[in-house]
């Protein structure tokens, strides 16, 4: 090679050298460009698992054509029905690209609804580890790594909102009692007279420190957790023991006396008072990644009002999946106007509608009744001891009233959306104008007529139309009229002993406002048929207590309710109220003597 050659080769490679070194000097400058008007899609993660960051960089340009194969192979087996298949697959699409929301929201929905519904109901305790893992999915993993993702808080408030508060899946109350269950115990503090209905419960969870040092350091605290700490495990390390002092608060047997002598010893004392609610509190925001102010923040928005004070909203019932919908909702809308996200105009509406229907769950099945069942004995020869232990649950759902306000305001701020749409708007007002009735009715039959009247009266305000031109008490008689003649029921008697049986039904649960409400209101459909004028509504009823004797017979002998409700009403009814009790009695006397002497 000619020396001017060597020469020549040598200026280029020093022009390249110089090239790429000018080249490196501007790649700050174009990546903060690149940051600035939003073009970066996958960026760095952090605080990642080693795994995940290297799988996340080491294909290169190869990544993306990689996660299409796969995501396509995913589909394919989705549409085959092979869900397990297509699980692996989503797992690896989310190593491989944990920036694409898609595929967590693939990922939760075909856990908590292909996955779970695949195993016999017969089995709710599997079906619930499926359901649960879709919604951790997105709470504890998708989530924080796309933290901006509205797609991803909507799925998973629906997910609760649908798979958790509705009732389409046929374990939908097994999967109610275990959230209510696992989160319940977090929800006021027994130490400090604190409950979970009490707004000063969430002031002081909020008052807490949020660090573990700053709790340890403090010396209004810091003697409990020496003396937990002092008996080794399992009280050792931040996470683990703010757990095992939760455990052991419900389940001392499961820990040595040691540590439930701790307890015992600072019972009434400020250090037990004050870790008590630093450890609800970090356990709301590290577990269930609830922050205890946002859960104040909802309520106040959303929560059911105190019918003494109808300005005061007092908490969400958090043991509730609707409460957890409304909170994730509103959540992903609130983070997407932070961010000036592009799709939080199209997600608004979709989200609006789930913190609705959410309201709409909560003012129906808002209030959980969970009652103690005895089981069957194990073992019949085991110890008696065990047999007696061996308690399972019930859990019921009843409507809870104070939820309407919330839920009408909900609705109409969704209508107000629409002014330029009349089609739609005129669509929900309908749906509105049938929801106020229906309320209308719930708090007449409730007992709580001055709340009937208040909603009756807006209802009229806002939907003059010629049925509401009656007074209230007719309106109730009018819609249950209507029902009577839809139905094609001639008499009366069927709706009455329904009202009569639900109310048995209510009492027995102790839901005693309710159950009076329907009683009061079967007793004015009574009097109604037995003194109208109009001939074609006279019918011939049997004497209220017959109706009432057979009424408590068709509780009694229905499969719909457990055996234990069924019997402690018995006992109940002749404790707390003797004279209906003696009264049964004596019906039931007057029947068989007209049955022997052969009266119809």
């Amino acid at each position: 090679m000619r020396g001017r050659d060597i020469v020549v080769m040598a200026i280029c490679l020093a022009m390249a050298a110089g090239l790429f070194w000018a080249a490196g000097a501007q790649l700050d400058y174009i990546n903060a460009q690149r940051h600035q008007m939003g073009l970066v899609v996958n960026e760095p993660l952090e605080n990642a698992p080693p795994s995940l960051a290297f799988a996340t960089v080491a294909m290169g340009a190869f990544r993306g054509l990689v996660v299409d194969i796969l995501w396509m192979r995913a589909d394919k087996l989705k549409e085959e029905g092979q869900f397990f298949d297509a699980k692996q697959l989503a797992e690896w699409i989310t190593t491989l690209q944990p920036r694409f929301a898609a595929v967590w929201e693939f990922h939760a929905w075909n856990m908590a609804y292909n996955i779970s519904v695949a195993i016999p109901a017969s089995q709710p305790e599997q079906r619930w580890r499926w359901v649960k893992n879709g919604y951790e999915l997105l709470r504890d993993k998708g989530i924080p790594i796309n933290p901006r993702s509205v797609q991803l808080y909507r799925e998973l408030a629906r997910i609760f909102q649908h798979k958790l508060g509705g009732v389409s899946d046929d374990a939908h109350k097994y999967y109610k009692l275990q959230l209510a269950e696992a989160i319940g115990p977090l929800l006021g503090s027994e130490d400090n007279h604190l409950s979970a209905d009490d707004n000063a419960f969430y002031d002081a969870l909020i008052a807490m420190p949020t660090e573990w040092a700053r709790i340890a350091g403090d010396p209004n605290a810091a003697p409990f957790i020496e003396a937990l700490q002092a008996i080794g495990e399992p009280f050792t390390g931040e996470q683990k023991f703010v757990q095992n002092y939760l455990a052991l608060r419900r389940n001392t047997a499961r820990f040595p006396q040691a540590a439930f002598d701790v307890v015992d010893r600072f019972r009434g004392t400020m250090a037990l008072q004050r870790f008590d609610l630093f450890a609800k509190a970090y356990e709301l925001r590290n577990t269930w990644k609830l922050e205890p102010a946002r859960m104040q923040q909802v309520s106040r928005e959303y929560g059911p009002i105190d019918f003494a004070d109808p300005n005061v909203h007092l908490p969400l019932d958090w043991r509730h999946p609707d409460s957890h919908a409304i909170y994730w909702a509103l959540k992903g809308l609130s983070v997407a106007k932070e961010n000036k996200d592009p799709d939080a105009q199209r997600y608004e509406t979709n989200t609006q509608r789930i913190v609705a229907h959410s309201l709409q769950n909560l003012f129906r099945y808002g209030k959980i009744m969970i009652l103690n069942r005895p089981a069957k004995p194990l073992d019949q020869e085991g110890p008696p001891d065990e047999a007696a232990a061996a308690i399972d649950k019930d859990v019921f759902l009843g409507p809870d009233l104070r939820m309407f306000n919330a839920y009408n305001k909900a609705i109409l701020d969704i209508i107000a959306g629409y002014e330029d749409d009349r089609t739609t708007r005129e669509s929900l007002e309908n749906g509105h104008r049938n929801m106020l009735k229906n309320a209308v009715l719930s708090f007449y039959q409730a007992g709580l007529k001055g709340e009937a009247l208040r909603i009756y009266n807006r209802l009229r305000q806002r939907y003059p139309m010629n049925e509401f031109r009656v007074s209230l008490e007719q309106y109730v008689i009018n819609r249950w009229r209507e029902e009577l003649e839809s139905l094609g029921i001639h008499d009366a008697r069927e709706q009455i002993a329904m009202l009569l049986t639900e109310g048995y039904y209510l009492y027995a649960i102790r839901d005693d406002d309710a159950a009076a409400g329907r009683d009061q209101l079967a007793q004015q459909i009574y009097d109604h048929y037995n003194t109208t004028n109009e001939p074609e509504f006279r019918i011939d009823l049997p004497p209220m207590s017959v109706l009432r004797y057979f009424a408590l017979g068709q509780f009694l002998n229905s499969g719909a309710y457990p055996e234990y409700i069924r019997l402690g009403l018995l006992n109940r009814i002749q404790i707390e109220k003797p004279e209906l009790y003696k009264q049964l009695e004596q019906t039931e006397v007057q029947l068989r003597q007209m049955q022997e002497q052969g009266t119809p």
